[in-house]
C-alpha cells in the first residue's frame, strides 16, 4: 500500500492568505512550540478554505507543488533536534 504524505503548513509570517499547490493538508498555525492543534483540511470541490483555528485563508494554486507556498517558507519541514538518533 502506497502512503502519501500530507503537507503541513504554518503561518509564522502572519499573512492573511497563503497560496498552496494541494487541496488536502494540515494547518499548524505556527511552527512549534507556538502551533495550534494540527487540523486536517480538505478543500473538496472548492479552491480555498479557511483554517478554523487561526483564520488563515488557504487558496489552491495549480502552478505550485506540494512543497511550495506563496509566500515562500510556509511549508513545515520537521527536523530532528541536535544529537537525536537517526531514524
Amino acid at each position: 500500500m502506497a502512503q502519501t504524505l500530507v503537507p503541513h503548513f504554518v503561518n509564522d509570517k502572519g499573512v492573511d492568505r497563503i497560496l498552496i499547490g494541494v487541496k488536502e493538508f494540515q494547518c499548524m498555525g505556527a511552527a512549534p512550540p507556538h502551533d495550534h492543534p494540527h487540523v486536517y483540511l480538505d478543500m473538496g470541490h472548492d479552491e480555498q478554505i479557511v483554517c478554523p483555528y487561526c483564520s488563515t485563508l488557504f487558496v489552491r494554486d495549480a502552478g505550485l507543488d506540494a512543497t511550495e507556498s506563496e509566500p515562500p517558507g510556509c511549508v513545515f519541514v520537521a527536523t530532528a533536534p541536535p544529537g537525536a538518533p537517526a531514524a
